[in-house]
């Protein structure tokens, strides 16, 4: 495991809900649009964190396709 990439995923999930939580209690006008965007965010860096556990960012070029499969959903998880 590489956990330079999972940190900084985790760390950008963790500033994402922060962010998310503080948007929906002191905007009335916060809609699902904005619950969309913000939740995927979210879920972005959390995905990222684990799929991304093996990218070693200090040798490596993160490609818009590694990007790409790092966003999305795990399948070897087991929810």
């Amino acid at each position: 495991m590489q956990k330079e990439y999972a940190l900084f995923n985790l760390k950008e999930a963790k500033s994402a809900i922060e962010d998310l939580i503080s948007e929906m209690e002191e905007d009335p006008e916060y809609d699902i649009g904005n619950y969309l965007v913000d939740i995927q965010h979210v879920y972005w860096h959390i995905n990222s964190a684990w799929n991304g556990r093996e990218y070693d960012m200090t040798s490596q070029e993160l490609t818009n396709g590694m990007y790409e499969a790092f966003i999305q959903f795990p399948e070897d998880l087991a929810l």
